[in-house]
């Protein structure tokens, strides 16, 4: 039987991939995007990714885009209230499974499933286990069009921010950086991929450096 599934989407590379993994399995239909958003900033938390390119990856998906709304600085409990709240409204809407895509971290995963243990919705982790370089060369073949928006400083060098991820993105990537930003080293967002109705169009805008990170502004190529 079908499940109804919730994705939850961080705008990057790796969410993109999930969701056409997803859609190629009969068990499961997407039936909307969760993001958590910084209050403060009105940006994808952790990703730095403005809500407008949110918005514009749902329209050209055409699905429902789900926010939990998140502080900054945001304590785990204030976070747990956050997934919590999205939990239920997914049980209201009748959602069987959540889905993540995360590739290798266990206590990442471990926690995922800590929060929805007990809730009815199932954890399901559709690109678990895959080899992250060969997943990001399988990526960029399908089609996958992301830019980098954020990179570790202590990783990766300040000009990495803002690259696209494509095949020279992976050459240059120093010995020990994952393939994927598995480890956090780097996070992206998707401009175009398998599933999107038409490419979404960015502008590269300053960068800036917080916490040991630095930030690639992205905006809307159409925006003024």
């Amino acid at each position: 039987m079908t499940q109804s599934t919730w994705l939850w989407w961080s705008s990057g590379k790796d969410s993109a991939w999930t969701l056409a993994t997803l859609s190629a399995d009969p068990r499961y239909r997407v039936t909307g995007l969760v993001t958590t958003v910084n209050r403060r900033f009105d940006r994808i938390a952790i990703h730095g990714v403005r809500r407008t390119l949110l918005e514009a990856q749902a329209a050209a998906l055409s699905l429902p885009l789900r926010i939990a709304p998140i502080p900054h600085p945001c304590p785990n409990g204030a976070y747990q209230a956050a997934v919590h709240a999205v939990v239920a409204s997914a049980r209201e809407a009748g959602v069987r499974s959540m889905a993540f895509g995360d590739l290798h971290l266990e206590d990442i995963r471990a926690y995922r499933e800590g929060l929805l243990a007990g809730t009815g919705i199932k954890p399901v982790f559709p690109i678990w286990g895959t080899d992250t370089r060969t997943l990001g060369r399988v990526m960029i073949e399908a089609g996958v069009d992301a830019r980098v928006t954020c990179v570790d400083s202590s990783r990766l060098p300040a000009e990495a921010a803002g690259r696209r991820y494509d095949l020279d993105f992976l050459v240059d990537l120093p010995d020990g950086v994952d393939a994927c930003g598995e480890n956090g080293e780097f996070h992206t967002f998707v401009c175009d991929g398998p599933l999107f109705s038409s490419p979404i169009a960015v502008r590269l805008g300053d960068r800036v450096t917080r916490d040991g990170f630095v930030f690639c502004d992205l905006t809307l190529a159409t925006a003024g």
